[in-house]
């Protein structure tokens, strides 16, 4: 049994693999099963068990990436006391994985992805204003709520520049100035969204 789990998540891991080399040199659009199926030497039928299809294959790519992007975030952020200097651990976690994982960051940045990529990507933006939310400990109002937006925002489009980059000292200082501007940001946060009072 545990030889099958074996061999069954080599596979898994071996397909992702050729996946996203498949997909970073022809995109999403432009890939196929037969491509992945003829790199990887696995079956299209192990393919479709495994994944379901190429939309599979795109999604548990994010899904990875995601993940290890959220791990590296909140390790971070627990690794530091104070609730601005926990998010801005965090921030700084999580545009150093973008640009450690530049490749992949790209692909999901520019390609179109599969159908469902999109609402998907919506919902974990969502997602991410709430844990953020939580995170600042901010009063539950209109004020706190933009703030949050803004702040995520800002990070999503921060990870896209730093994945960008061209060079690791591009990265490094990108990184230092959006870091410097969200300090900004968050310090002004106790005038333009306190957290709730106490009783």
């Amino acid at each position: 049994m545990s030889r099958q789990w074996s061999r069954s998540s080599g596979t898994r891991e071996a397909l992702l693999g050729t996946a996203r080399k498949v997909f970073m040199a022809k995109g999403y659009g432009e890939a196929t099963v037969a491509d992945i199926v003829e790199d990887s030497g696995i079956s299209v039928g192990s393919l479709y068990h495994h994944f379901g299809g190429k939309p599979g294959l795109f999604l548990a790519l994010w899904e990875q990436f995601m993940r290890n992007q959220e791990e590296r975030t909140a390790k971070a952020a627990k690794a530091v006391g104070g609730t601005t200097e926990r998010f801005l651990a965090g921030a700084r976690a999580y545009l150093e994985g973008s640009w450690e994982q530049r490749d992949v960051a790209r692909l999901f940045l520019e390609s179109d992805g599969p159908a469902e990529f999109t609402t998907l990507r919506r919902q974990r933006g969502w997602d991410w204003i709430g844990g953020n939310k939580k995170l600042l400990g901010l009063a539950d109002n209109r004020q706190s709520h933009m703030l949050v937006v803004l702040l995520t925002t800002v990070m999503g489009e921060s990870g896209r520049e730093v994945a960008a980059c061209e060079s690791e000292e591009e990265a490094r200082v990108t990184i230092d100035a959006v870091i410097a501007v969200v300090r900004r940001m968050l310090s002004t946060a106790a005038d333009v969204a306190p957290a709730p009072s106490e009783g």
